[in-house]
């Protein structure tokens, strides 16, 4: 069978640009992946690690002009745009490397024997080792910090796992070129450049997960693909965890009292949060509750300002383009649904951003109006105007999970007054991250973030964002009365590496 080319488009024309590289067939996938499990014992050394990604993010710093070029002309991001991630993406390898050197993320503990407890306590020891090689799926619309260089990659190769990343149709020729340099970085390392592979084609990610040397999956993308491969990884003969970022709706709640106190402010800056990047963030806020009277009428005003003077932009391909419209569509031409800026086509490559209301009634029970509970990729929100508490709350209970729940309260509320604290309750079951007064685009990099949701916003309760997304790739070993000179240097008394530890008991 012929080799079938992946092309580089442009997408502001739709036009190919140049062939990069061929679809992976089943054997070239496998040579990837015994490649990558070659390289495991390569990374057993932390300080070999800690050295690689460090070495990875000043080369892709050195490597930025040519980078940012190939990325913008893939998917139309921005030079602007893609300068901020770029940099986000060196500053989370930097940030791992911090991680692997103290080592808290080892979580060594040990007990010492305890022959009076009840039962007794054996001596028992206890550390997290690598999963092994781990697949990683890119995302379209992150083309370095959720991509080749991306947090998945990043943390599974500061747990010790090498790599192979199944890259994104949308930006297959940044793909390689990021892979070439990460490559580089491990060769200065004396590490195989196999710990880092690099496959293309969509049945490439089928082989991926179902290969046996591969012991773990972490995929950003659609709730339908990803479902298809968690269900995937799930069926092999030995399962894997997959961690899975799937889709979320981001709903925020907008109080009578805020929006009576700060209306044309909320309007706004939820125009800028969902027109960003064209509407092309995982934490779009797609689904806002507003209320019915004056203060909800004057956000409307607001948003319909700011959103009519928004600019038409390229969306990462013309089949998200299509998918947009008519999408956009299908929600508009429901009964009592109101567009008081339509979104839609701009020209025959851009798409124009817009908002939808809806009564809160049309949404508190099951029917055709379901489909404004689905997230719309691009730059479309649904404003659902609510008569009373009981509304809100009745939506809010028929949404999916999500990766992040917001309130925009008044001043007297933030400050304990009324019922916030009930709406943050109401809110905290359907999200991994609850914003008071905030937007959700913008996810720093920082140890307390959690980028996750209960199903579908993600398929597990990890992060994939933060200093804790190091943890999926880990699993714990104890052992027990084990021979201090047969233990692991991290577990044996003297602390030879000086890590960070729990001992209990008696020494």
């Amino acid at each position: 069978m012929a080799a079938v080319p992946v092309w580089s488009v442009d997408p502001r024309t739709g036009k190919q640009r140049e062939q990069v590289a061929v679809e992976a067939s089943a054997d070239a996938v496998d040579r990837a992946v015994r490649a990558a499990h070659s390289a495991v014992d390569a990374l057993a050394d932390r300080s070999v690690r800690a050295a690689f990604l460090r070495g990875a993010a000043d080369l892709l710093d050195a490597a930025k002009d040519e980078l940012i070029a190939a990325a913008d002309a893939e998917t139309a991001l921005g030079p602007a745009r893609l300068t901020g991630e770029l940099a986000r993406t060196c500053y989370q390898f930097r940030s791992f490397a911090d991680i692997v050197d103290e080592g808290d993320f080892l979580g060594i503990v040990i007990d010492h024997p305890n022959p009076s407890a009840t039962p007794p306590v054996p001596d028992l020891r206890r550390y997290k080792v690598p999963l092994g090689v781990i697949a990683v799926y890119a995302a379209s619309n992150f083309p370095f910090a959720f991509s080749v260089p991306g947090g998945d990659t990043a943390s599974a190769l500061a747990a010790g796992c090498p790599v192979v990343v199944k890259a994104h149709p949308d930006h297959p020729g940044t793909s390689e070129r990021v892979a070439a340099v990460l490559r580089r970085a491990a060769a200065e390392q004396g590490i195989p450049e196999g710990v880092i592979g690099l496959v293309h084609g969509f049945d490439a990610g089928v082989e991926l997960v179902s290969h046996p040397l591969v012991s773990g999956a972490g995929f950003t993308g659609s709730i339908r693909g990803g479902r298809a491969l968690f269900d995937a990884a799930a069926a092999r003969p030995v399962p894997i965890p997959f961690h899975g970022e799937l889709g979320s709706l981001n709903p925020v709640v907008v109080t009578e009292e805020a929006a009576a106190e700060r209306a044309d402010q909320i309007g706004a800056e939820l125009a800028g949060s969902m027109t960003l990047g064209v509407g092309q963030f995982c934490v779009k806020p797609g689904l806002v509750l507003a209320p019915a009277g004056a203060g909800g009428d004057q956000l409307v005003k607001s948003l319909t300002e700011a959103v009519a003077s928004t600019e038409p932009g390229v969306l990462l391909d013309h089949r998200m383009r299509d998918n947009f419209i008519a999408g956009a569509t299908a929600r508009a031409e429901l009964p009592d649904v109101d567009a008081p800026v339509t979104p839609g086509a701009g020209d025959e490559h851009t798409v124009s951003a817009g908002f939808l209301t809806v009564p809160a009634e049309r949404l508190t029970s099951p029917g055709e109006h379901d489909l404004l509970l689905e997230e719309c990729f691009g730059p479309l929100t649904v404003l659902v105007r609510y008569a009373s508490e009981a509304e809100v709350a009745a939506v809010l209970a028929r949404l999916p999970g999500n990766l992040t729940a917001t309130v925009q309260l008044s001043a007297a509320e933030a400050a304990g007054q009324g019922r916030a604290a009930e709406l943050l309750s109401l809110l905290t079951p359907l999200a991994g991250r609850v914003l008071v007064n905030g937007w959700p685009t913008g996810v720093a990099v920082a140890a307390a973030q959690h980028h996750g949701g209960p199903y579908p916003a993600t398929t597990s309760t990890s992060t994939s964002v933060g200093g804790t997304a190091i943890e999926r790739w880990l699993r714990p070993v104890t052992y027990q009365n084990t021979p201090e000179p047969l233990l692991p240097q991290e577990l044996r008394d003297a602390n030879p590496l000086n890590l960070p530890r729990r001992v209990t008991g008696a020494a």
